[in-house]
């Protein structure tokens, strides 16, 4: 718990210090922006779902060779499936992989704290850059899927900003009052949010409190050494970048712009959902 809680501190410093240089400093250049948020995500946001081997352990009947290669090519069916639906349901797409993502992120906070905090905390970077950032966000959905989906979503989006973000005060000031530190990692993602521009703000976020949140889990839930979670690791990551390299050239025809988005968010929906297959079964049942 202690290393948590440091996690949590170093990331809210980070996310309150990249708050305040987004508003003060020029805006950068948005393809050298999307090349270093794609270079950050595979790199350090990325690695944690390659731990998912170690909760697969954990299920009853995954073991031996035959059970292991079940898991695999179930595990590449369900991400397949994600793509297909990108393919042929664009919008329903989108609805469904904000949707996850806020369920997903929900469970970063510590164990204890309210559903009512963690559905908003997890909901933050999805909902509150449309207060800001609706054209930003209408571009990189438009990207990501096409201008009609966008259109659907981002103005949704917009109607839910204001609720959200009065219920997201409302889960800091009664935070506050039990954990300090979970209060200070809803404001800091709060702020991160509403200020930095959405890339850069779910960078951090995915990069800095997401992926290092769910290492320091998996270290406690699997009593493992840090080296030892990296050789775990390798060959999963290992077919991330197989994958990663496989829908990068199988992407349609576009703008530099659309395949870096399109690579980026929709390799990672496709592998969301069978890592949340896993990872949740433990969440709801406690972690350790």
């Amino acid at each position: 718990m202690t290393a948590m809680r440091w996690q949590g501190g170093v990331f809210s410093v980070l996310a309150l210090l990249t708050s305040i240089a987004c508003v003060v400093l020029p805006p950068a250049d948005p393809q050298s922006v999307l090349v270093w948020v794609g270079l950050l995500i595979v790199l350090l946001g990325v690695p944690h779902g390659a731990l998912d081997p170690i909760y697969a352990q954990a299920w009853p009947g995954i073991q031996g060779r035959a059970a292991w290669a079940v898991f695999v090519w179930a595990y590449l069916l369900l991400a397949a499936c994600v793509l297909g639906v990108w393919w042929w349901a664009p919008t329903v797409f989108l609805w469904g992989f904000l949707a996850i993502s806020v369920l997903h992120f929900s469970g970063d906070l510590a164990t204890g704290t309210s559903g009512w905090t963690r559905f908003f905390y997890g909901g933050a970077v999805i909902v509150l850059p449309a207060a800001l950032h609706a054209d930003e966000l209408t571009r990189l959905f438009a990207l990501l899927t096409n201008p009609e989906s966008a259109a659907w979503v981002v103005p949704a989006l917009q109607v839910m900003v204001w609720p959200w973000l009065a219920a997201l005060v409302g889960a800091v000031v009664l935070s506050a009052r039990r954990d300090a530190s979970v209060a200070l990692e809803v404001l800091a993602v709060s702020v991160l949010a509403l200020a930095a521009p959405p890339l850069i703000g779910f960078t951090v976020f995915f990069c800095a409190m997401h992926s290092p949140r769910h290492m320091l889990r998996t270290q406690v839930f699997a009593g493992m050494a840090l080296p030892a979670l990296a050789a775990v690791a390798i060959l999963p990551m290992l077919g991330v970048f197989l994958m990663a390299a496989g829908a990068w050239y199988g992407l349609p025809d576009s703008s530099v712009d659309a395949r870096i988005v399109q690579f980026i968010f929709v390799v990672l929906a496709a592998l969301t959902v069978p890592h949340m297959l896993l990872v949740e079964r433990v969440r709801w049942t406690g972690w350790p």
